[in-house]
This record gives C-alpha cells, structure tokens and sequence, in this order.
C-alpha cells in the first residue's frame, strides 16, 4: 500500500487518545533521516566537490615547516629572534631561495641577523612594520616564471603589492631578479616589485639586480653583492667585521638505529611521512602521486638520439589536468654517483642523521625530510648533479689539507673577473658537478653533513603535457629527448629525469612508479573551438600541441564548427626523429588537421626550420592572423621561439603593410590578447 495515501487518510480520522506518540510510519521515517543525515555528512564523497574544495577538506600536512608557531607573524619573530633584515623569496625551481639563504649568511659576516622568508606563509599585510625595528631592511629575491608570472609561491605577494594602497615610506628595501634574457618578459617579477616598492614609498637602498640564466646567473649575483654590501652598511650606519667565517645554518644529530624508531625515517618522501606507502588525495607538490607507468616506448626509428613517449597512470586519483598543463616529475639520482660520493668522503652512506636549523624563528626546521640516511639524501633530495657554484667551491676550502688544492678553490671563488672566468670555464663550461670537483682536488675532505647542508635541493622536472583528458581521462602523457652527452672536460653528461626514466619500462603486470603531480598553465585553447589556430612546435615542441589537436579532434567528431587547425613542426632527419608522424598524418586525412608542414633540417642541401615555412606561406598565415586567429609557440626560446617572432613580425609588415615599428606593436598586441601564446625553455 502507498504510504502517502496511508499518510492523508490518518489526517482526516477523528484522532485516538490511546494512540502512541510516535507512530511505526513515524520512527520509519525519522530513522531515514538520521541514517542519511550520516551518510551525508562521515561517509559520501561527492564526484561534484572541486578540487580547491576538496583540497580544504583533505589537507596533507607538510612536515618541514614551523607555520604552527609563527601564527604571530614575521614581524614578532624578527624581534623576538633580533633580526634586522627580512629576506623574501619568490623560487619555482629553487634557486631563488638558495640565493636568500647566502644572504642570509652574508648579514652575519657584516654583523647583522637576517631572516629568510616565504611569503607564502606570511601576512604580508605586515611588511610596513618593517621600519618599526631598527636599521632594517627588506630584501627580495624573486624569480620570473612563465611569460613573466610570479613564481608559485610569490602569486598572492604578486596580487597584495599589485592591489594595496599601504605606506611603505621609511622602509628600505634591495631587490635582485632571476630571469632569461631568451624570454621576453624577461624578469618582469622583479621589476614589478622593484617599481610597485618605490611608488608606495620604499625607499632603494641599492639598484635593482638582474640575473639571467641564460648566460651566467651566479656571476649576476656575485657582482650584485660585491657592491650591494657595502651600500647597506653604509645606509644603515653599520660598520663590516671584514671577517671571511663559515657559518653554518644547522646543527648534526645522528641516530642510534637501535632506539631510532625507522617508521619516523624518511625514505624519498617529498614531506609527509610514508606518503608513497599511503597516498591520498589531494596530489600537489608536497603530496605527489606515485604513478604506475603504463607504456615506455621509443619514439625515434633511428640515430643516436633517444626520445621516449611516457604514459603515466593517473586512474581514481582524482587528478584533473587540461590541455596545455605541465606534470611535475620528480626524480632519482644517479646511484652510481650517490655511491662514489660516499666512497669519496669516507661515509657510511647508511647512517641515520637530521640536520636541525640553529635558527628557532626558521620557517624550515631541516632543509629536506629529516631524519634519513646520507644514502638517501643524496639520491633524492640533493642537487649533485649540477656544477656546484661559488659559495660551495668557498666552503670547501678549510677542508683541503694541501696548500695547493686550497689556492685552487680560492682562485676558483674568487670574485675577481679572473676568478669569475676561471669558475666558469673549469666549472660551469665543463659540467663538473661536486663528485668531478672532490676528484681532482685530492686533499678536500669535506663532512658529509655539511655537503649536505651546501648541496641546493633536487628539483622536479616538468614535462608539456601531451595529451587532452577528452581523449586520455585516466592518463597523463609526455615525450622526452634522453639528455647525454660528453662534456668538455671529456665526462659523460646525463640528464637526471631522463635518465631515471628511460629504464622504467612496463613488462607484463610489472610497472614502475614515479612521483607526479599536474602544475597549470596559462597554454590554452581559444575557448570558442571556432577560432582558428596555428601550432607552432619542432621537437618535443610538439608535445602540448598532440594535447591540442586530441582536444579538437573530439570537437570535431561531436559535431562542433571547429575552426583551422595548423600544425608547423620541424625534426632533423624524416628517416630518423620524426616523433608521432603517423598520427600527425592520419588527423591531416580525417581533416583534424587543415594543413601540416614539417621541415627537416638535415635532410636537403641546406637546412630548414619552422620560420622558412611560415615565411613561405606568409599570405595564408596573414590570413589566420586576419580572422581572429590564435597563435602557439612551444620549445626552444634561445633560438627557434626567437626566430619565429621575429619572422611573424616580418610578415605582418610585409603582409599587413605595415612599417617595422607597426609590425612589432602589432604582435605585441596579439601577445597582450592573448592570440599569441609560448610555452618555452632555454
């Protein structure tokens, strides 16, 4: 019997006295209600929750920093702590933050305390208080990431000076940028803040510093400094110790692994504890996804050279990526490298140890997950395969037994343009990484935890996605060139993430897991798929435009008006490295793809790229730019993303009838509309 009937009629019956309070209908449906009222709120998962919702939900707490105790602010732990300098950083790779933390040393050389900060985790609200502690100073070292974006961690600094109206007269303050000139909005972060400091009132204790990656960052900063110093001193009214001491930052423990408890040991993970054994969402950069890879195949028919298309598994992960995004991989180590840097120095590479900062106002307790083995420190948190730069060359020195290897590392630290020339020759030139550098200075014995403590953090590296969710929900997909090569000092030279990729090759139910997590991008599609484009990409350039052209194929193929589709993409040899040539050529027969150029620049008496194509067919694509066209670029900005600017340039004047000056206001203007987009590297 319908309950809703049961229900009317028990409304118009003459009511019983003896009749129970609460009825069996009654208690039926109250313990519905209370039965969906905890479903509702301890057991369901709604598909529909967003991510940024989810994440507030399931936050997976870092276990390096000290946010708990500076619920205060920096303001409090400066004084508390006696600082006089506040030193921010803005760093996506972490160079910047290297850098803050060398200043931070150099201010007790001058007798002063510095105080290194994320503005992440600070109230930035507070940084016109900054005049309110005596001779102080603020400092920023901030990096350019992107077309000219703040880095991660500097965005809500970025939109805090962009927006606020706060009087900052009276505070002093230095900026020094990291850059690449190849890029064209080349350190715009720092010139931002530089500018944006000054017009609310700050006032430049020294001129604004430019580093440029591309050519030699650390004699950027070396020189900044030489002239930086002794400007503050003099500002502030301090006088320089003139004493050239080590300081260091943390302090050794190493554990007795009979009382250590080893579940409280990291082993690679990035910040939480056990995070690989027990991965839950969200995944992000402190809380990667250790992602089964699902294909590992060879994309070149030949050469010498090696480019791998990479499919990692991101199944019931709850990880969402777009077309355009980059995935973050982060890798292993050399464990042949590991093992002779242990066998160099004389260490037990399997001794527990934690490095603790001396400094109690830190925002970092250890600088990676402590406590750990030298082993694994080495093989998944330390940068070894890079040339070390100057102040490391310097700390070595009172490490040397013989006068000889001494004067050599001095020469090589020294800040003289001679030093300057000689550390980028022996060292940055040649690619001598820390082991290359302990080998040929025979008597440097340095202690391992201080290499430790001088070894700049291991970096994930990331990849353009190459492919569209439409397509490939459940899979992340990349292609990559396997870096190696012989150095000039005659070493053999691999990249770390290539590397440690190209081996992971799935046999039969077997797979290998990497840590990953999904960065995005500002590299997107038009949003009315009507528009027309044009892909710019030789090489693994191609990458994010396979994502792009999947991504219109399923508009297509769902009855969408999907505009143009132009594909420019160049290789070196047709035979040999024409990576994705069957797909590219089976979406030009299904009319995916409307045209597909692809130059080869080794296969004909004289070389040809990209930009000799396009200036080939200059009319068609003074065409597309005509009707609301959008353009692409991806890969290298040194040289081809340079080319191809300059060539678009050329036929906007030649084509649009305009003068030169005409022509580069007029691509600048498709840039600022966003017509007009790169995804490069150097």
């Amino acid at each position: 019997m319908d309950p809703e009937t049961n229900a009317a009629d028990d409304a118009t019956m003459p009511k019983d006295s003896s009749a129970p309070l609460i009825s069996t209908l009654d208690f039926f449906l109250l313990s519905a209600l209370i039965g969906f009222g905890v479903y509702w709120f301890f057991f369901r998962r709604d598909n529909s929750i967003k991510d940024d919702e989810f994440r507030k939900l399931s936050v997976v707490q870092p276990t390096l920093t000290r946010t708990d105790s500076f619920m205060d602010g920096f303001i409090s732990r400066m004084k508390k702590g006696g600082r006089n300098i506040a030193i921010f950083y803005g760093s996506q790779t972490g160079t910047a933050e290297e850098f803050a933390g060398r200043l931070m040393k150099d201010a007790q050389r001058y007798g002063m305390k510095a105080l290194v900060l994320d503005p992440e985790e600070c109230s930035m609200d507070q940084l016109p208080e900054v005049i309110n502690i005596e001779k102080s100073l603020a400092i920023f070292c901030m990096a350019t990431y992107g077309e000219g974006d703040p880095t991660d961690n500097a965005q809500d600094f970025y939109e805090w000076l962009e927006n606020c109206d706060e009087d900052l007269k009276g505070m002093k303050f230095a900026v020094f940028g990291l850059g690449n000139r190849t890029y064209e909005h080349y350190n715009s972060m720092a010139k931002f803040v530089d500018k944006r400091l000054e017009e609310l009132g700050g006032e430049r204790v020294y001129p604004l510093g430019l580093g440029d990656d591309d050519a030699n960052i650390e004699e950027d900063f070396v020189t900044w400094k030489e002239g930086f110093w002794p400007a503050v001193c003099q500002n502030l009214g301090v006088e320089s110790s003139g004493e050239d001491v080590s300081f260091r930052a943390y302090t050794l423990t190493v554990h007795d692994t009979d009382v250590l408890n080893m579940e409280t040991v990291y082993t690679g993970e990035v910040a939480r504890i056990k995070s690989y054994k027990n991965q839950r969402p969200p995944y992000d950069s402190k809380n990667p996804y250790l992602s089964p890879i699902n294909v590992n195949r060879e994309l070149h028919n030949g050469g010498d050279r090696s480019c791998m298309h990479i499919e990692f598994d991101i199944t019931d992960t709850r990880i969402r990526y777009e077309t355009g995004d980059h995935v973050a991989v982060y890798p292993v180590n050399d464990t042949t490298i590991v093992e002779a840097i242990g066998k160099r120095v004389g260490i037990d590479l399997d001794t527990i140890f934690s490095l603790n900062n001396l400094d109690e106002e830190s925002n970092k307790k250890h600088p990676f997950p402590c406590p750990t083995s030298y082993r694994t420190a080495l093989t998944h948190y330390l940068d070894i395969i890079h040339p070390p730069r100057t102040n490391v060359i310097h700390e070595l020195i009172d490490y040397c037994s013989d006068e000889k290897d001494k004067d050599f590392l001095k020469s090589l630290s020294d800040p003289t343009p001679e030093g300057k020339k000689k550390y980028q020759e022996w060292v940055v030139d040649s690619r001598r990484n820390i082991l290359a550098v302990l080998e040929e200075v025979p008597s440097c014995m340095p202690a391992m935890d201080h290499l430790c403590e001088l070894m700049p953090r291991l970096q994930a590296r990331y990849y353009s996605i190459a492919s569209s969710p439409k397509a490939h929900p459940t899979s992340i997909h990349i292609c990559a060139i396997v870096v190696e090569y012989t150095s000039k000092a005659n070493r053999l030279i691999k990249g770390v993430a290539t590397s440690y990729l190209k081996d992971k090759i799935p046999a039969g139910e077997m797979k290998h897991h990497v840590p990953v997590y999904v960065r995005k991008s500002q590299f997107r599609l038009p949003f009315k798929v009507s528009h027309p484009v044009m892909l710019i990409g030789p090489g693994t350039g191609l990458a994010p435009f396979i994502g792009f052209i999947q991504d219109r194929a399923y508009h297509k193929k769902n009855g969408k008006d999907v505009g143009d589709t132009i594909l420019y993409t160049g290789f070196r040899k047709k035979a040999e490295d024409y990576i994705y040539q069957k797909e590219l050529e089976a979406w030009k027969e299904e009319g995916v793809l409307s045209e597909l150029h692809v130059a080869f620049s080794r296969d004909g008496p004289k070389k040809v790229y990209v930009q000799h194509l396009l200036m080939e067919n200059k009319e068609s694509v003074w065409k597309l730019i005509s009707s609301q066209g959008h353009i692409y670029v991806c890969g290298d900005a040194r040289h081809m993303a340079r080319d191809v600017h300059d060539t678009i340039i050329a036929i906007v004047r030649d084509c649009g009838g305009k003068t030169e000056q005409q022509a580069s206001d007029f691509v600048r203007g498709l840039q600022n509309k966003g017509r007009y987009s790169a995804d490069v590297w150097s």
